[in-house]
């Protein structure tokens, strides 16, 4: 019994020297969500995961539920909560990718948040913390409709933040465009449905104690070292506990 139980405590150590955990990060459209989950898998080994990657991935495998998500998408309707379950749980499931998860703007409301939990008790794993990024509507309106992508060599600029130099070749006014939906109409339409979607989730994550809020605004590297600090003050109490 005592080696059973000095063992299993050595293991538990090993998962959190080798950062085992779950993260869901959370914004609006153009928050930088995508931007900190990259920093966020680069820092601590995790791996992303976001719902639209694993939409596009069962296209292009052109898989019987891949031509069914096709169909949907191209009718313009949203995809089903249990398609999105079922894809979700194939990670899940995969032992390569336990507790190493960082979910990128999923769940998106109350009854996916559900789902994920039962999903990850499931497989006997947990959210440990969900981090919501906070941005104004002015900054994320000129963060998307101020964006400019070169058809040419697929460079990213903002005419606001980030405008191409004036030295680069390729780069010029006649290859630089804007996708049809970096539109202002666009944009404020999609951040009142992300509102009105998401305060009734981050209600129910403050209630349970897994919630952080972090400005948004200020620079990458300023936000990724909150966020770090969140992190690892989250393994650093886990260790006492299992000390």
């Amino acid at each position: 019994v005592w080696w059973v139980h000095n063992t299993n405590l050595w293991l538990k150590k090993q998962n959190l020297a080798n950062n085992y955990m779950n993260i869901i990060i959370v914004g609006p459209p153009g928050a930088g969500k995508g931007t900190q989950s990259d920093k966020i898998v680069s820092k601590y080994q995790l791996f992303k995961i976001s719902t639209g990657d694993l939409l596009r991935n069962e296209i292009k495998k052109k898989t019987l539920l891949g031509k069914k998500i096709e169909k949907i998408v191209n009718s313009g309707s949203l995809v089903s909560d249990n398609i999105i379950n079922d894809l979700i749980e194939k990670i899940v499931s995969d032992k390569k990718y336990k507790n190493k998860i960082i979910f990128d703007g999923y769940p998106r409301n109350i009854q996916q948040a559900k789902n994920l939990n039962t999903l990850l008790k499931k497989h006997e794993q947990k959210i440990d913390l969900v981090i919501s990024l906070k941005v104004s509507l002015d900054l994320i309106v000129k963060r998307i409709t101020g964006r400019l992508v070169c058809s040419k060599c697929g460079n990213i600029f903002n005419e606001f933040f980030n405008p191409p130099p004036s030295n680069l070749t390729c780069c010029k006014d006649g290859f630089l465009k804007r996708r049809s939906d970096d539109n202002v109409k666009t944009v404020k339409k999609r951040h009142e449905t992300y509102e009105n979607l998401t305060k009734p989730l981050l209600d129910h994550y403050s209630k349970s104690g897994l919630l952080k809020n972090i400005g948004g605004e200020n620079k990458i590297e300023e936000i990724a070292a909150k966020i770090a600090g969140f992190i690892n003050l989250i393994q650093g109490w886990l260790w006492k506990i299992w000390s």
